[in-house]
């Protein structure tokens, strides 16, 4: 079974590394290959998933619509996120009594993040969104690009007429199981996978690395834990379904992502799972792409939580004023993380730097940079749980999730092997 591999991949790793450090970091090699191998599927999946997906609806205002309901779920929740983040950390305040001296702090240590937020503006924002040419946005990798090519091109097949639209639609369709059965090849390699990324951040950074940081790490792993169970519990309750059991049924892609600390190293089989488990076909292929981008809640309670100990860190004392800036340049800079390893890092940069006559230097930032690989991993798993649970509550929103379906397969989960080598795509139609 795949999450006992990849689970007794970690311990092996964490063993490695904690053992031989030296060795752990050496075979660094094999995470980065296998995020590499899903990565180089990622854009044509999703391509090949919204332009179906559009094109199966066959009605542009529906595509508005679902896309709308998504974008609203996405907001509310985001910023629910952000404020249990602020809540958390007035409460908990895990910064108070750190001491730190912001002129001491060595800027240099965070200098790549502090330029790369720097660029990380709303005309950067809006300008990313176009690639170079069509094929640059594959090229690059970059969802966000590859979000506006599928949906252009999706509603321009949808225009082609019924007879044009059919035909295109099936050749899509073929490339789309071509991939996901390449895939299904490359998940199978998901231990070796967590165990070079896991044996490598324990031998890079060690257990005690830590140290007088732990309070942070917890707090963050605590709300975060709390926010899936109580705020999406709730949303899934409200919806009609356990977010126990929805955990347990996605539980193979929690551990790859624990492992590779990449929820983007999962996409292809979360989207399998969640058709798995009756949300419609046509909803799924627009949800989950786009909540890559637009709904990371791990990674925004760890920007307001992060922020507000730093403050702390440094003896700042923030405004109602300054707050609500924290919120606001949030909600931006998080769209477009992707889940990508170190991404939330460069957010929290860009959040620190954009605060009016702010208190806390980027500088501040070298306080967390050591122990930041360690809540990535956290901020993967929560970004993974809220994408799952949006795309079965915009499903039901839309009146599109087969109940019956939903409540089997939470009662007996499959395996991500099963689900990958199912043929999805001819089921669903």
């Amino acid at each position: 079974v795949l999450y006992i591999q990849v689970l007794i991949a970690i311990a092996l790793g964490i063993l490695l590394g904690y053992l031989h450090p030296e060795w752990g970091k050496s075979v660094k090699w094999l995470g980065d290959a296998f995020i590499a191998l899903i990565k180089m599927m990622i854009a044509p999946i999703i391509f090949c998933t919204i332009v179906h997906g559009i094109a199966s609806i066959g009605d542009l205002k529906k595509v508005g619509r679902v896309g709308l309901k998504a974008l609203v779920y996405f907001e509310v929740v985001s910023t629910l996120a952000l404020l249990v983040g602020i809540l958390v950390g007035e409460i908990v305040q895990p910064g108070r009594g750190f001491g730190a001296d912001a002129a001491s702090l060595d800027p240099k240590a965070v200098a790549g993040y502090a330029a790369a937020a720097e660029k990380d503006t709303f005309v950067a924002h809006i300008l990313g969104l176009v690639p170079k040419s069509f094929f640059d946005a594959f090229a690059g990798g970059d969802l966000l690009q590859v979000l506006l090519v599928s949906i252009l091109t999706g509603v321009v097949v949808l225009q082609l007429g019924e007879r044009t639209t059919h035909q295109v639609n099936h050749v899509i369709e073929t490339m789309g199981q071509i991939f996901f059965r390449i895939i299904g090849l490359i998940v199978k390699l998901a231990p070796l996978g967590a165990f070079g990324a896991m044996a490598f951040t324990i031998g890079q950074y060690g257990l005690a690395s830590l140290g007088n940081l732990i309070g942070l790490v917890v707090t963050f792993y605590v709300t975060s834990l709390l926010f899936v169970l109580v705020v999406l519990g709730g949303i899934a309750w409200w919806a009609g379904f356990s977010i126990i059991r929805f955990i347990v049924y996605i539980k193979d892609e929690l551990l790859v992502v624990l492992g590779t600390s990449s929820s983007e190293s999962v996409l292809p089989q979360m989207m399998q799972k969640m058709e798995g488990l009756g949300a419609s076909k046509p909803v799924v292929g627009l949800v989950i792409p786009t909540g890559y981008s637009f709904n990371l809640d791990g990674t925004n309670i760890y920007m307001t939580l992060a922020t507000l100990f730093l403050a702390q860190a440094v003896g700042a004392d923030l405004s109602i004023g300054q707050y609500a800036t924290i919120i606001g340049v949030a909600m931006l800079t998080s769209k477009g993380a992707s889940g990508v390893t170190g991404a939330g890092f460069i957010t929290l940069a860009a959040t620190l730097a954009a605060i009016p006559n702010n208190p806390v230097p980027v500088a501040a930032m070298t306080l967390v940079l050591g122990i930041d690989k360690f809540m990535s991993e956290c901020r993967a798993l929560t970004n993974l749980v809220g994408n799952g649970v949006a795309t079965i509550v915009v499903s039901a929103w839309e009146k599109e999730l087969d109940r019956t379906q939903l409540a089997r397969a939470l009662a007996k989960p499959i395996r991500s092997a099963e689900a990958m080598e199912a043929k999805p795509i001819e089921q669903a139609l």
